[in-house]
Parts: C-alpha cells; structure tokens; sequence
C-alpha cells in the first residue's frame, strides 16, 4: 500500500488566507489566498503524485476570490450611495459654500 501524498504547504496556507479574509484580514487575505492557491495548485499538478491537497487549495482560492468580488460589489455600493447623496443634495441646493 503507498503512503498518502504529503499535503502541499501552498494549499493550507491558500485556505488559512482564504478563511482569514473573511475573518481579520479583508483584502490581504483575498490576495494571500488566490496567490497561493494557484501556486499550490501548479505545485500538486507538477509533482507527479506526491503532493495532495488539491481541495484545499481549490477551497482557498474559492473563498479569496469571493471576498474580493463581495468587497469590490461593496466599495461600488457605497461609492453609488454616496454619490447619491451628494447628488441630491445639489439638486436641492444644498451643497457647500
């Protein structure tokens, strides 16, 4: 019977980033994990076998791009909501002087 393949470092630390920038480290942790999970990913591919963790990684990178898209969808929200404002307080005439 073969041993289990060793799981690659790459792909723990793509789904620690991965639950970390949903937890402390927003945008960070968004980059950590997709940049680690596809290295993680190149890395198990190329090593014929003796790597694993090809879910964890596949995991990571989910998570990462997520939280980037959600935090994008975010910063564009609150950018409308306050261009709103502003807009509506210049049809109303009141704006600064």
């Amino acid at each position: 019977m073969a041993p289990a393949p060793q799981t690659s470092a790459l792909a723990i630390a793509s789904l620690a980033f991965g639950i970390a920038c949903w937890l402390a480290l927003p945008v960070l942790g968004s980059l950590g994990a997709i940049i680690c999970g596809h290295m993680a990913r190149r890395e198990i591919r190329e090593s014929g076998g003796r790597l694993g963790g090809d879910g964890m990684a596949t995991a990571g990178l989910a998570l990462g791009y997520v939280h980037l898209v959600v935090a994008i969808l975010v910063v564009v929200f609150v950018m409308l909501l306050f261009g709103g404002f502003a807009a509506a307080l210049l049809a109303i005439g009141l704006h600064a002087h």
